[in-house]
């Protein structure tokens, strides 16, 4: 009789064993698949759109600086667009021109073109335009920004006394006949 128990017994441990063995591999993983669907808040799909507008005219504005600097040193010419000489707006015109920009010809003209912006809110590609003559009412002097560091604003122009250079808006003379900064890119 101990034997039978002994084996009964035995066979409820395998059994109970094996069960719990097979039902623990052999059970099927049951998933729920569902389709996960993302919502994006309209202020981040912005600032993405934003992030690529900015990307796409710094690289603009990279070009369009690239092209006004290799004019540097060219001759001043009034009425000059090419490299046997140059006028201000000539230098803005033809370097935009060069990257598909239609643009005005003359400063006053390109000064209505853009979005005003403050000094503060300058960088490379945007356009600083002057009154440099004591007895003339609107704008006849323009300039292209190449660089900002700090609170210097650089900029690329052609001056009737040295050619295409580069000035600093720090320089007193171009700073006290600053008129406005536009952003065109």
């Amino acid at each position: 009789m101990k034997k039978i128990i002994k084996s009964a017994l035995l066979k409820i441990v395998c059994f109970t064993s094996l069960f719990l063995f097979v039902n623990c591999v052999a059970k099927k993983k049951t998933s729920y698949t569902k389709k996960r669907t993302v919502t994006i808040e309209a202020s981040e799909e912005k600032s993405n759109s934003e992030a690529t507008e900015n990307e796409y005219r710094s690289r603009k504005a990279e070009k369009v600086i690239g092209t006004a600097l290799g004019f540097s040193g060219v001759r001043y010419k009034y009425g000059g667009t090419t490299r046997k000489g140059m006028d201000c707006s000539g230098l803005i015109y033809t370097s935009l021109l060069e990257h598909d920009i239609d643009f005005p010809r003359v400063s006053y003209q390109m000064a209505d073109e853009g979005k005003r912006i403050s000094l503060k809110e300058v960088k490379s590609g945007d356009l600083l335009f002057f009154r440099t003559s004591k007895n003339g009412k609107r704008i006849n002097h323009v300039g292209l920004v190449v660089e900002v560091t700090g609170d210097e604003i650089r900029f690329i122009h052609s001056t009737s006394s040295r050619g295409v250079i580069v000035s600093s808006l720090r320089e007193g003379f171009w700073n006290s006949t600053f008129i406005k900064a536009t952003r065109i890119l």
